[in-house]
């Protein structure tokens, strides 16, 4: 146990934002494996949720004189994941992870699997082509040319929120359009 084991979170918090280095040491080593499980619930890849988590302990400490914590600190923290969780899940960290993975594993496709994943690319492409001006701008960068909702707004001139509303609709629009082909094929095949 930690010299500071003994200390209320409120304490903690005190000494955190004073710069002593071993209160948060001590915030980390209570907290950890709780955040990484919430972590790992919400992405379903260790080693994001590795980085998350050091991304948010990092964050804390680099802020730590302007935390402004209203109830718990397990709940600020608790708040921290999952939000961090979100914005990983919206730049697309998480599936760039899933995709690396899977190129590690060296999965054979058979034939069919190709021409199943090409066509759905090609539909998809198709339906991407019928939305509006800067909903299609946005999401081929998004999904063409892997670019984050940071770099998008960087190079169209927009907004972050600009982008991130853009995706949505453009996301939400090709969900529905291939909903209605996939019914379509169920119905008629």
């Amino acid at each position: 146990m930690s010299a500071y084991g003994h200390y209320s979170e409120g304490e903690l918090l005190d000494a955190l934002k004073q710069g002593d280095a071993a209160a948060f040491d001590e915030i980390y080593r209570r907290h950890w494996a709780d955040m990484f499980r919430s972590a790992y619930a919400l992405l379903k890849d260790r080693d994001a949720s590795m980085d998350m988590l050091q991304e948010v302990f990092i964050w804390i400490w680099q802020h730590r004189t302007d935390i402004q914590i209203v109830s718990s600190l397990k709940a600020y923290l608790s708040s921290s994941v999952y939000y961090k969780a979100a914005n990983y899940i919206r730049q697309g960290k998480v599936r760039k992870a899933f995709f690396e993975e899977l190129k590690r594993m060296h999965i054979e496709q058979t034939e069919e699997d190709q021409m199943e994943a090409k066509e759905l690319k090609s539909l998809i492409k198709q339906h991407a082509s019928q939305l509006p001006e800067k909903c299609r701008q946005v999401y081929y960068l998004s999904r063409n040319e892997r670019l984050s909702n940071k770099e998008i707004a960087e190079r169209m001139g927009i907004s972050v929120k600009t982008v991130e509303n853009q995706m949505t609709i453009a996301l939400r629009r090709l969900r529905a359009s291939l909903r209605k082909v996939v019914l379509w094929l169920v119905f008629f095949l």
